[in-house]
C-alpha cells in the first residue's frame, strides 16, 4: 500500500471512529489522521492474530474495518488515560 493510500485510509478510519464514539474529542484533522493510521496498525496486529502464516508481529496496514476497530481501541485508551490523568 502506498503512503498516500495509508494516509487516506487513516483519515477515513479516524473520522469514522470519532463519529462512532460519543463524547468530545478535541483533535484536529492531523490528529484524526494519525489516530486512524495508528488504528490501522493496531487493526493489522489484531488481524494477524487470526492468520496462520506465522508472521505474528509484522507491522502491516489493514483494511478499513480493522482500521476503524483499531482506531476505536486507540481512542478509548487515550480517553481513559486522559481521564485518569485529569483526576490525579
Amino acid at each position: 500500500m502506498g503512503i498516500i493510500a495509508f494516509i487516506v485510509i487513516g483519515l477515513i478510519a479516524g473520522l469514522i471512529a470519532r463519529a462512532i464514539l460519543p463524547g468530545k474529542q478535541s483533535m484536529g484533522l492531523i490528529a484524526t489522521t494519525l489516530l486512524g493510521m495508528v488504528g490501522s496498525l493496531v487493526g493489522g496486529l489484531v488481524g494477524s492474530l487470526f492468520q496462520r502464516d506465522g508472521r505474528l508481529f509484522d507491522l502491516r496496514p489493514s483494511g478499513i474495518i480493522m482500521s476503524v476497530i483499531g482506531a476505536i481501541v486507540v481512542l478509548l485508551l487515550v480517553g481513559a488515560a486522559g481521564r485518569r490523568r485529569a483526576h490525579a
